[in-house]
């Protein structure tokens, strides 16, 4: 409706203009000796309307014609930074997609017409890396720290993690030092030393930086505890070759890690000598829950009362008469007390339930102690058979 207002608005002006300029007999006389001009004064307001029109579109061409040069680079720089932003956007496309090629030539065209320096730069050199371009990725990233010093951190990171991927462990460390200084408690670049000390065997320096991220909670905590127990169960295999320093440190793990580290740490006891330990870890772990792997660590630990050991494994034998680790066990409990007969007994009914190479070794060393020449080699040969079907 508004536009027949202003249409029926326009025509009642037009009207009543056209009947006051037929009414009006005015007229102008302009003197000038020698010369006399007279018009009408319709024909002199129409002169005046045309010249006040033509002189405002005069001074407006004046004006455009001055701000050409600024508006053609004005225009040109516009039409730049939308190139810019629209390669930028088609690198990070290209990068979710995983066409790196495709990503690492947008985004270095995004980094020649001037689009935020440090994500092209750095994008490129992503790509590059995963197209095996070390050369080109180096490039990148010494453009991203000229163009782009201010965005240190971001550089140190995406430059580290490439190292990291890399397994250039020790130059990954150094930018994460360096990162360290510029953004002090930085959680990713946490996350980052913490991987690298792993891969570097710094367990020590990985136990301290996994508290560090606990606290700032910038990893999740599934992956933190299995990158913890990683470094633990390390550092138990460092000190297994002194019972006291091993048992110092069991001491000082936490008992939800503990837990969790039973048969390294029971491995590591059997290693340090400390039977009678290994015995009650493996013990305790299997009255919580019973886990065959740990069932057959049983044979290994060295127990200063070896009768005692051998009940309460003759005890979870009723519960789990079919585990062929357990009988594996008793019959190398029984192969230590002498007690020949049940000693063969158990190891016949392992191999009966699951053949072992383990089981078939201890069954042929004990035939061949009693004479059994044939069954011996026998049983040599399965446990060669198993053995190379392992490998």
């Amino acid at each position: 409706m508004r536009w027949l207002f202003w249409l029926l608005l326009v025509l009642a002006l037009s009207i009543g203009v056209s009947l006051l300029a037929g009414s009006n007999q005015g007229y102008v006389l302009i003197v000038r000796s020698p010369y006399r001009l007279e018009l009408s004064l319709n024909l002199l307001v129409i002169l005046i309307v045309l010249s006040f029109v033509l002189l405002h579109f005069l001074l407006r061409f004046i004006h455009y014609s001055r701000r050409l040069p600024a508006n053609v680079r004005a225009h040109k720089t516009a039409q730049r930074v939308r190139d810019g932003q629209t390669a930028l956007k088609q690198a990070l496309h290209a990068m979710s997609e995983g066409d790196y090629e495709t990503a690492e030539k947008a985004a270095s065209k995004a980094l020649e017409l001037g689009e935020d320096a440090s994500i092209s730069a750095l994008t490129a050199a992503r790509a590059a890396h995963k197209r095996k371009h070390r050369s080109q990725r180096d490039y990148y990233l010494a453009e991203a720290e000229r163009l782009a010093p201010e965005a240190s951190v971001a550089r140190l990171l995406a430059h580290a993690e490439l190292l990291l991927d890399d397994r250039q462990y020790s130059q990954a460390l150094h930018l994460l030092q360096r990162l360290e200084k510029t953004a002090p408690r930085h959680g990713a670049g946490l996350v980052l030393q913490l991987k690298v000390q792993l891969r570097l065997g710094n367990w020590e320096q990985a136990l301290a930086l996994s508290q560090q991220v606990q606290k700032l909670q910038a990893m999740e905590s599934w992956q933190l505890r299995e990158f913890r127990l990683q470094a633990l169960q390390n550092m138990l295999q460092r000190h297994a070759s002194k019972v006291d320093a091993l048992l110092s440190f069991w001491q000082g793990i936490a008992e939800e890690d503990q837990q969790r580290l039973t048969r390294p740490a029971a491995l590591a006891f059997i290693r340090a000598g400390d039977g009678d330990r290994a015995a009650e870890l493996v013990e305790m772990a299997l009255t919580r829950e019973w886990d065959s792997d740990l069932a057959a660590l049983l044979g290994d630990c060295l127990s200063t009362q070896p009768q005692k050991q051998l009940q309460q494994a003759e005890h979870w034998l009723s519960q789990h008469p079919d585990d062929a680790a357990l009988l594996l066990s008793l019959g190398n409990m029984c192969l230590r007390l002498g007690l020949w007969g049940k000693a063969q007994s158990y190891l016949e009914a392992s191999i009966a339930v699951q053949p072992k190479v383990a089981a078939h070794l201890a069954l042929a060393d004990l035939l061949q102690q009693q004479g059994q020449q044939a069954l011996a080699h026998e049983h040599y040969q399965h446990s060669a058979r198993l053995a190379l079907q392992a490998g």
